[in-house]
């Protein structure tokens, strides 16, 4: 089934030609190239790349020229489904199964059979289902190759999506031998681009960016003043709107509210959110996808996997909680290549939400019940829960921050109050989550080229305007290369004497914008900031 890797001076080209003979791709485009022959070569890689952009080939030519099975980790059951179908319908004779709670007891049993017997070359699993020692196990058992990390953002606490199940990825993929390891994210800021690497033990690392322009999407705000006024002017636009297109809401009642409007003004829509049973948050996933539905109203559930090429616009009913999100999210539309729109109907008040829905601080009552539990019954999440009756979400998040304190801390653990230092991060990370907030504020209200602006969050500089955007087709929007001259760089460390390290993401012609490692994202004026108040470190 697989295929020896090539000599690492024809590496690329030998990708290539399995990308032609295997998927029916002409070409690989530079990133997938670069990724790919780093692999077989025997590097790990992390890859950021746009959504849409073809990061799964990666994995799947690596996977068929490295001799042994491959395992793909990945978040949702849908994403795994339309993987296994293309793989299998692209790839003659290559079969590809997973390991999931949408499978029967049975089921799950032949296909880990089936890759012991060396007849499937991929095997999906949910982080969850990794985590489970007899899986974990058997698939030690069939010595895997190469792993691929899909979502890999949610790997990191600095991540916007940082999940329990993946914290402990790093410690269950070091119980199935030493594979290969790809890691692979749309959205992931230098900071935590270091925290994937460090948190899943790549070695020799290479980290391949392909750059987080979208230049087909032009981006658009428009402020509201009232929830009335904002609410008739998202339906004006959504029932106007030519071709298929995503509302996307903060909330599971906004979602549903929309979705009936929008029905009512003879709009075939669907509506998406996580409240919804799997078996019809699958109908209308497979609804949209086949254009039964114009229009998806949805909450951020409806996100990853989300691969319909002809998604021509997208309007963004309330303000996200990120940029990180929004990029995401905006990132669905003009897949094909052809022209697509990202409205934001901005209201400040909406900025509250990102506020409310900010990681809380546990309470301390929680943590000694959990570090107790701990003590009896180990660290595994479900044990733990069980045993204290708290929530497994919550358990899983409070178990992870008891490790990273220990991480953080050189002390021996008996000499540290572990209770008081996971409060002491739970606090920094909610004030993260909170500046990422004020950063989609900055967005909203800023007369900058909204391309611009968006693509130096994540640390990437664009030295030209995107010429689409309503800030750029309005004349207002200054040149990027008309920047002061300054001693800081994009990726550059800082100190501050009050917010402590950081790693500067953005630079303005009079500001800067540093992710601080303790109270998250901070715009300083770049006058002060040369005056003394920021250090470089670089």
């Amino acid at each position: 089934m697989s295929q020896p890797a090539a000599d690492a001076v024809d590496t690329a080209e030998a990708a290539r030609r399995t990308a032609r003979s295997a998927f029916g791709h002409d070409d690989l485009l530079a990133g997938q190239a670069d990724a790919t022959a780093a692999l077989l070569e025997g590097h790990d890689v992390l890859l950021v790349s746009p959504t849409g952009s073809g990061k799964s080939l990666v994995y799947q030519v690596a996977g068929l020229m490295i001799d042994g099975p491959t395992i793909v980790v990945s978040p949702l059951l849908a994403l795994q489904q339309d993987q296994i179908d293309h793989i299998e319908r692209s790839a003659a004779g290559v079969r590809a199964g997973r390991v999931s709670s949408a499978e029967s007891e049975s089921a799950r049993r032949d296909v880990l059979e089936a890759a012991a017997a060396g007849d499937l070359e991929f095997l999906f699993l949910a982080p969850e289902q990794l985590a489970n020692p007899d899986v974990r196990a058997q698939v030690a058992a069939l010595r895997p190759s190469l792993v691929a990390v899909d979502e890999a953002h949610c790997v990191s606490t600095w991540g916007h999506d940082f999940r329990p199940d993946y914290f402990r990825l790093g410690d269950l993929l070091a119980e199935v031998g030493e594979p290969r390891v790809v890691a692979m994210t749309a959205t992931a800021a230098p900071p935590v681009r270091d925290d994937i690497v460090t948190r899943l033990r790549m070695r020799s690392p290479l980290t391949v960016v392909t750059g987080f322009a979208r230049p087909t999407i032009a981006l658009a705000v428009e402020r509201q003043v009232t929830a009335d006024d904002q609410r008739a002017a998202v339906l004006d636009a959504a029932a106007s709107a030519a071709g298929a297109g995503i509302v996307y809401c903060r909330t599971r009642p906004a979602a549903e509210e929309y979705a009936a409007a929008l029905a009512e003004r003879g709009r075939r829509a669907g509506v998406y959110h996580a409240g919804l049973g799997h078996r019809r948050r699958a109908e209308e996933h497979e609804a949209f996808m086949a254009g039964e539905r114009e229009v998806m109203v949805a909450t951020s559930a409806f996100g990853m996997g989300i691969d319909k090429p002809d998604v021509r616009w997208i309007l963004h009913a309330q303000v996200p909680e990120s940029l990180d999100t929004y990029y995401q999210e905006v990132g669905r539309a003009g897949r094909d290549g052809e022209p697509a729109t990202a409205t934001l109907f901005y209201r400040p008040e909406d900025l509250s939400l990102g506020r409310f829905f900010s990681a809380g601080v546990p309470k301390r009552a929680d943590l000694d019940r959990v570090v107790g539990a701990a003590a009896e019954v180990g660290d595994e999440p479900r044990a733990v829960a069980d045993r204290t009756g708290l929530g497994p979400r919550k358990v899983g998040r409070i178990l992870n921050l008891l490790e990273l304190a220990r991480q953080s801390r050189t002390e021996p653990e008996d000499d540290l109050d572990l209770a008081a230092v996971v409060i002491e991060m739970a606090e920094s990370h909610r004030q993260l989550e909170r500046s990422r907030v004020e950063m989609m504020r900055q967005y909203a209200e800023s007369r900058r080229c909204r391309s611009e602006l968006l693509i130096g969050y994540f640390g990437e500089p664009q030295d030209d305007r995107c010429g689409s955007c309503d800030n750029c087709r309005a004349g207002v929007a200054p040149d990027p290369r008309d920047r002061a001259d300054t001693s800081y760089a994009v990726q550059g460390r800082v100190r501050h004497e009050d917010f402590g390290d950081g790693v500067v993401t953005d630079l303005e012609d009079d500001r800067l914008t540093v992710l601080f490692d303790e109270v998250g994202y901070r715009t300083l004026a770049l006058d002060l900031a040369e005056g003394g108040l920021l250090e470089p470190l670089d």
